[in-house]
C-alpha cells in the first residue's frame, strides 16, 4: 500500500491458525490506510504464506517477540505503529481508524508525542466457568495502573516515540511488552482507546485459570523487583501457544528454592522478600478491586467504591517499610511453605516423575 498511516506490526511463530482469523478481521478494516508486517521467529506451519498471500510482509528474526518486533519496524513505512499479538481479534470494522484518529487528537491537545494509546480487552472463551475471575481480568486491562498493560491490549505509538524508547527489550524471549509498557509509563503516559480487542482464552482454559494467575504473579513479582536469575534458570520459559498443555507449577516453586540457595544466600533472599513485599503493597489496589467486581451486580457498572477508599485511606496508611517487611513474610510464608508444597504433591500425583514440562511461563 502507498503512504500507509498505519504500520500493524505482530510477532508470530507457527500461528496459521490464529493468523488466519486476524487477517480477516483486518481486511474488513475501513477508514485509513494501513500496512501489515509480520515479524517471524522461525515458523514451520503455513503462517508466512498466509501473511504473504493477504499481502502483508515478513521480516524473519530470531526468536523472541521483542526481538522479532523490533525486526518487523525496520520495515515500516507508516509514522504511527499499532503492535498486536497473533491470537488478538477486532470486533469493529472502524477499530483501527478510530484508535488512530483518538491518540493523534489526544497528542495534539497534550501538545507531546509521549503518549501511547491501548484497548481494553475481552476473552473468547470456548468453556462456561470462573466469569468472576475473568471479569476481572478484562476490567483491570482499561485501568492505567502500574503493571495493567501488556501487549494483548496492543500498543499504539508514533514512530518517534517509538524510537525515543529505544524499541522492545529483547534480552529475553518474554515481558518485552511489561518492560516497554512501564517504561511508557514513567516518561510519557498511556491512555484507553475507543472499543476493545479480543483475545483469546486458551492458556487460561487449558492450565487452569488459577494455575496460570499464580504463575503471572510469580514472574511480575520478580520481574518487578529484579530478581532476574529466576528467568535465566527457568528452561525454555516462553512456550509458543500451539504447544501449550497442562501447566504444572512445583518446577517454578523448585526454581526458587534453588534460587534463593545457590543465588542469593540468606542476606541476599530477605533482601528479595523485602522488594518482593514493596511490589505487594503497591498493588494492595488489587484486592479492593476484587470486591467492586465481586459486587458489580449491586453496584452498577463503572463504579468502584473499594478501590477508592484503597486510593484514599489504605494506602497512605500502609504506605511504610514496616507494612512492606510484614508484607514480604506473609508472601514468603504463603508462596514457599504452602502453595510450593501444595503443588509439589497434587502436580507429583497428577504426572509421571520426569514428565512435568517448566516451560510455560508467559505475559500478563
Amino acid at each position: 500500500m502507498e503512504n500507509p498511516e498505519l504500520s500493524v506490526i505482530i510477532p508470530t511463530l507457527n500461528e496459521s491458525h490464529s493468523i488466519a482469523v486476524l487477517l480477516d478481521d483486518l481486511g474488513r478494516q475501513r477508514g485509513l490506510r494501513f500496512e501489515l508486517i509480520v515479524g517471524d521467529g522461525g515458523s514451520t506451519d503455513n503462517t508466512i504464506n498466509l501473511v504473504k498471500a493477504w499481502g502483508g510482509r515478513v521480516m524473519r528474526a530470531p526468536k523472541g517477540r521483542g526481538a522479532q518486533l523490533n525486526a518487523a519496524v525496520t520495515m515500516a513505512r507508516a509514522d504511527w505503529f499499532l503492535f498486536l499479538h497473533a491470537d488478538s481479534r477486532i470486533p469493529s470494522e472502524t477499530l483501527l481508524s478510530d484508535a488512530l484518529l483518538y491518540l493523534q487528537d489526544e497528542v495534539q491537545r497534550n501538545g507531546s508525542h509521549q503518549v501511547a494509546g491501548h484497548f481494553g480487552l475481552q476473552f473468547l472463551r470456548r468453556h462456561g466457568g470462573h466469569d468472576m475471575a475473568y471479569r476481572y481480568v478484562e476490567e483491570k486491562t482499561r485501568f492505567n495502573r502500574v503493571n495493567t498493560t501488556n501487549g494483548d491490549q496492543g500498543f499504539l505509538m508514533s514512530r518517534q516515540y517509538f524510537s525515543e524508547l529505544g524499541g522492545f527489550d529483547d534480552s529475553l524471549p518474554f515481558l518485552e511488552d511489561q518492560k516497554l509498557a512501564e517504561k511508557i509509563r514513567s516518561q510519557g503516559h498511556w491512555v484507553l482507546l475507543p472499543g476493545f480487542l479480543q483475545t483469546s482464552a486458551r492458556r487460561f482454559e487449558v492450565e487452569g485459570f488459577h494455575r496460570r494467575y499464580i504463575l503471572m504473579g510469580i514472574i511480575m513479582g520478580l520481574h518487578s523487583t529484579g530478581a532476574e536469575s529466576f528467568f535465566k534458570r527457568a528452561p525454555a520459559v516462553y512456550k509458543e501457544q500451539d504447544k501449550t498443555g497442562s501447566l504444572k507449577l512445583w518446577p517454578f516453586f523448585k526454581i526458587l528454592w534453588v534460587m534463593q540457595v545457590k543465588d542469593m544466600g540468606l542476606k541476599g533472599s530477605v533482601k528479595a522478600w523485602y522488594r518482593v513485599g514493596e511490589y505487594v503493597r503497591q498493588n494492595s489496589w488489587q484486592m479492593f478491586y476484587f470486591f467492586d467486581i465481586w459486587m458489580r451486580s449491586w453496584l452498577g457498572p463503572g463504579r468502584y467504591p473499594f478501590l477508592r477508599f484503597h486510593d484514599q485511606v489504605f494506602y497512605p496508611l500502609t504506605n511504610n517499610a514496616v507494612c512492606s517487611a510484614i508484607n514480604g513474610c506473609l508472601v514468603f510464608v504463603w508462596f514457599m511453605l504452602i502453595l510450593g508444597p501444595y503443588f509439589f504433591f497434587v502436580d507429583s500425583r497428577q504426572a509421571p516423575p520426569g514428565k512435568n514440562k517448566a516451560s510455560h511461563m508467559g505475559e500478563a
